[in-house]
């Protein structure tokens, strides 16, 4: 039978939590300057660099949801993890090589070299897009988790959109105060806490279920391939090929298609994001870096695996318990804080911070940042004195962290599922023209019309979307995150369209 998590164990983990993050914070800030926190003063130690971008890699929502999905699709999630190894070499060959050759603090300034001013400002305004957008939902994912622990009494008293507004505020005050200073320096270093609190929560869980169980690691295995899961396919949990692999092609967890796709999403969501690789431009030379990325794409793998793992035995435990949840994002929270004791339910809390500070904390570097460095020209002006460009990165910052209160709120008082996926998923759409773009750079000599880059990146998501909602409709076909590839190659087309005839 279910408990309620008291909710004084809630507030103290999370103020001893957040007190030892901001002394990490200060260790680090100490002696920062705007070269901090832009780019970290090129001092970041890559294995520091490697383990922590697991935490930032593992969102809020992947730390919820990934364990969730597999009672529905097994473990189809691997294949795309999979990918994500081919997607890392990519980077570490190509991309970063490119990056450290010209010295670059934001990644888009390539674009402006490259093609002119127009494609770069579009490069970076499809980036605060994609990342306000997607960080924001992020967010707000944890912060409904959080809500849910407020005392009933509380939030009656003073009405559940002022709580759950109070809550957002709350964290990302504390998101801007730690990140304040050090930026990307401060993220580099507390990533590694984060990662570890995340990872030591997902392992907790997996050792009291199977201590609550009876089982040993061996007993463990056991069961959970043998126990039927008759909401994927009724084969055992990560038993068989086919638990592990779908081959249905119109499916959008084809395992082909999940591989694929696996390569590209890491190519733009890690090696085209600004937020990602501001930690590895931190580092102190190429040859750092690109082990920072073969050792990522290592733990990257073992790390995701441990989370189908978690999400198989939670299924199991769930299924012999007779536990009810309503949908899959709430089996991991329901079982964790009220099932295997308070200690479990601690971890998993800090666990689910760990998971959600690193995403914001970095997204919201990297938008200042950017915006700083792309839109104001702080590496090319001299008309504004060091100070000056400080007291206006500090505003850029908490512009940043208001832009995010807004979207979260808004969110929350819609309440509506259907309108949180369709900002995640026009999120992740608009990293396909930042694929196109760079790859078209990289690969062809040519030059394009600088003034249609800007159409071309808007419309090539927007028939992306048509065409998926037309092939799901008319052949079942779901494109799934291929999605992203074809938006991508949308775009190298109509840039290739566009090109320059002479150079």
């Amino acid at each position: 039978m279910g408990h309620e998590f008291p909710f004084v164990w809630f507030l103290a983990a999370f103020v001893a939590y957040t007190a030892l993050l901001f002394f990490i914070s200060w260790l680090t800030a100490r002696k920062a300057g705007s070269n901090s926190f832009f780019s970290g003063d090129k001092k970041a130690p890559w294995p520091v660099v490697a383990y922590g971008m697991i935490g930032a890699s593992i969102s809020g929502v992947t730390f919820i949801s990934v364990p969730g999905n597999v009672w529905v699709q097994n473990f189809f999630y691997m294949p795309l993890v999979l990918g994500f190894v081919g997607g890392y070499i990519v980077i570490a060959k190509i991309l970063l090589p490119l990056y450290y050759r010209m010295n670059l603090t934001s990644i888009y300034t390539y674009l402006g070299e490259r093609f002119g001013t127009r494609s770069h400002k579009t490069g970076t305004t499809v980036f605060m897009v994609s990342r306000l957008l997607g960080a924001a939902v992020r967010v707000f994912v944890v912060i409904v988790v959080f809500f849910a622990f407020m005392p009933k009494n509380f939030v009656d008293a003073l009405s559940p959109i002022g709580v759950f507004t109070i809550i957002t505020a709350v964290f990302l005050v504390l998101l801007y105060l730690y990140t304040y200073k050090g930026g990307v320096k401060t993220i580099i270093w507390t990533d590694v806490l984060q990662t570890t609190f995340m990872l030591l929560a997902v392992g907790l869980t997996i050792y009291y279920i199977c201590r609550d169980m009876g089982w040993g690691f061996g007993q463990m295995f056991s069961v959970v391939s043998s126990t039927v899961n008759e909401n994927a396919g009724a084969v055992g949990y990560g038993s068989t090929f086919t638990s592990w692999f779908d081959w249905d092609w119109s499916h959008g967890t084809n395992a082909i298609k999940q591989f694929i796709s696996g390569i590209f999403v890491t190519i733009a969501m890690t090696g085209l994001d600004q937020a990602m690789m501001q930690k590895n431009l931190a580092c102190k030379d190429i040859k750092a870096a690109q082990k920072n990325m073969y050792t990522t794409s290592i733990i990257i793998v073992v790390a995701n695996f441990f989370f189908v793992l978690l999400g198989a035995l939670l299924c199991v435990y769930a299924q012999s318990r007779g536990i009810e949840f309503g949908k899959t994002d709430e089996l991991f929270p329901t079982i964790a804080s009220q099932y295997l004791g308070v200690g479990v339910g601690i971890f998993f809390l800090i666990g689910l911070i760990s998971a959600s500070y690193p995403s914001a904390g970095a997204a919201m570097t990297a938008l200042t940042t950017s915006f700083c460095v792309d839109y104001l020209g702080f590496n090319t002006r001299s008309d504004i004195d060091a100070a000056k460009k400080e007291r206006i990165r500090k505003t850029v910052h908490a512009g940043v962290a208001f832009s995010f209160l807004v979207i979260i709120v808004v969110l929350q008082i819609v309440s509506s599922d259907a309108v949180v996926n369709l900002v995640y998923k026009l999120a992740s759409y608009t990293y396909g023209p930042l694929l196109g773009m760079f790859f078209f750079g990289i690969l062809s000599k040519k030059k394009v019309n600088d003034k249609a880059v800007p159409y071309i990146a808007v419309a090539a998501p927007v028939l992306c979307i048509i065409f998926n909602l037309v092939s799901k409709h008319f052949w079942g076909f779901d494109l799934g995150f291929t999605l992203l590839i074809v938006n991508g190659l949308l775009t190298y087309i109509g840039m290739w369209l566009f090109r320059k005839k002479n150079n």
